[in-house]
Parts: C-alpha cells; structure tokens; sequence
C-alpha cells in the first residue's frame, strides 16, 4: 500500500524544517520584510548545529549555537534592508548564495574534508515517539504565533508596521526595532530548522544539504499568506511531495525523478494559487 503509516511518519519529518523556516518568513512577512534569505539561514544553522555537536558532543548546544550563528547572520538583513534601505530581495539572494560558498569553505577548514561530513562520534537529536523535540516545537509554534500575530498586542503592532509603517510611527510604534525583531525571529527559526534537517532528520553535514528547501519554505509563505495555520498546510503539502518521492524512489523510479517531486508540487501550486486569485480578482468595468 503506497499511502500508509509509514508515509505520514516521513511526511511529518520532512515538514519540520521547511515548517519552522516558513514560519520565521511569515513573521518577516507581516512586519514587511519579504525575507528569501531563509535557505541561506538554515544552511548555516545546518553547519553549525553539527560543528558544535561535534566539538562539544552536545546535540542541545548544537541547537543553541544554530540558532544564534542564524540570528546573527539574519543581521545583514535587518541592517541592509531596514537600516540602509536596500533590496530585501537582492540581499536575500546574496545571503543564500554567500552561505552556499562559507558553509564549503569551513567544511573545508574546520573538518578537512569535502562534500560531506559523517562520523558516528556525531551525536544527534534523540527521539521521541519517533520525532525529534524540534518537531514537536515546530507544532506547537503554530498556534502559538496564530495567536500572537492575531490577538496580541505585539503582533497587532508588527501587523501595523508591515502594512503601514508611518501610521504605527505617529502612534509611537518604532517601525525599525519591529522589523529587526521580525527578521531575528526568523533567523532563530531558521537555525533551528538547520538544526533538525542535520542533527534529527540526518546526523551529518553536506554542502547544500538544504537542497531548496528555504526557497519551499519562501513559498509556504506566500501560498499559506503568512498566516500560520495557512502556512502549516502548505508545508505539509510539501512534505508529503517529499515524502512520496522517497517512496517512489524505493519502488523503482530514477532519483533525478523522485528528487524533483517537491519542486513539481511547488511550481503545480503556485500556477493553481495565481489562477485562484485572478479568478477571485474583482474586474474592473470601462465606463462608456
């Protein structure tokens, strides 16, 4: 049976990376930073989780190191963008392409080795109940931000921000320290999605381990509008992409083919998105 226990189990692995990066990009989202930096972020949580819980034989200080070493990447974000008031867009492509080449780098440097590092000394995130703590916080960060973006007054103030950031100025919101909250949320998230993908779903590292998986998180944001449980669904979608290609993989397929699986899903739900949209699109008439 092709759709069974088993295939929801990897589903839910494989969403809990993209889940927490997209969920860091719809906070950037709803202070309007549009963030596609998140591939670059979580490549470098990716790196360090596994240098940390190599040197430190702790998987948690991994985690932790992750999520500050992505914090503080996201940085050159928040000062490019909100600071200097550059192309957000322009500089998240220039972050994912710099991590691609540092990540190589210090694999290189630190571990001398290329491609990938591997080592059963590597501890990994435990189990439980077959997923990793990250994951369980992955779900349960959902409705906690729904209710935090939707009901508090941080999230009502961040919202203001995004949508009109003179308006919240005049009421005494600072625009600036909302956005840079925004983005080093995202990168704390980010990191931690890192985390998981090298320490919970593999314990090892890779050069470009992310394989994508921040560019599906960029579009979990957009399908799910920024909105949690929107945002949850969408990468559930993706994760089960995933998880059927790995499937499909066992059964015979080529793994080009299986591989391409998630991007597939991806491209087939934007065109659906952008066609829902246009339909809904109110027209406009001519007056004669």
């Amino acid at each position: 049976m092709f759709f069974d226990s088993d295939l929801l189990m990897s589903a839910l692995r494989a969403l809990t990376p993209i889940l927490l990066a997209a969920l860091g990009g719809a906070v950037c989202e709803r202070a309007g930073v549009f963030n596609v930096g998140l591939e670059g972020m979580m490549l470098l949580g990716c790196f360090t989780s596994v240098a940390t819980s190599w040197f430190t034989g702790s998987p948690w200080l991994g985690v932790l190191a992750a999520a500050l070493a992505a914090a503080a990447y996201s940085l050159i974000l928040a000062v490019g963008a909100v600071t200097l008031r550059g192309d957000a867009v322009v500089l998240g492509i220039a972050m994912n392409l710099l991590a691609v080449g540092l990540t190589s780098f210090l694999l290189r440097t630190v571990f001398g080795v290329q491609g990938t590092f591997d080592s059963p000394s590597l501890a990994g995130l435990p189990l439980v109940g077959g997923f990793t703590p990250l994951a369980y916080l992955s779900w349960i960060a959902v409705p906690v931000a729904a209710v935090m973006l939707s009901r508090h007054v941080w999230g009502l103030r961040l919202r203001g921000v995004g949508e009109a950031p003179d308006a919240a100025a005049t009421l005494g919101v600072g625009p600036a320290k909302y956005k840079y909250a925004a983005v080093l949320v995202s990168g704390v998230l980010c990191g931690l999605a890192g985390a998981q993908l090298a320490l919970g779903n593999v314990t090892l590292f890779t050069e470009n381990m992310t394989a994508g998986r921040g560019w599906i998180a960029v579009v979990a944001v957009m399908l799910g509008r920024a909105a949690p449980v929107g945002v949850l669904l969408a990468a559930l979608l993706f994760g089960l992409a995933e998880a059927a290609g790995f499937r499909l993989q066992g059964l015979g397929l080529p793994q080009q083919a299986t591989d391409a699986a998630p991007y597939v899903v991806t491209l087939g739900a934007l065109f659906l998105s952008t066609a829902r949209r246009r339909r809904t699109r109110p027209s406009i008439g001519v007056a004669s």
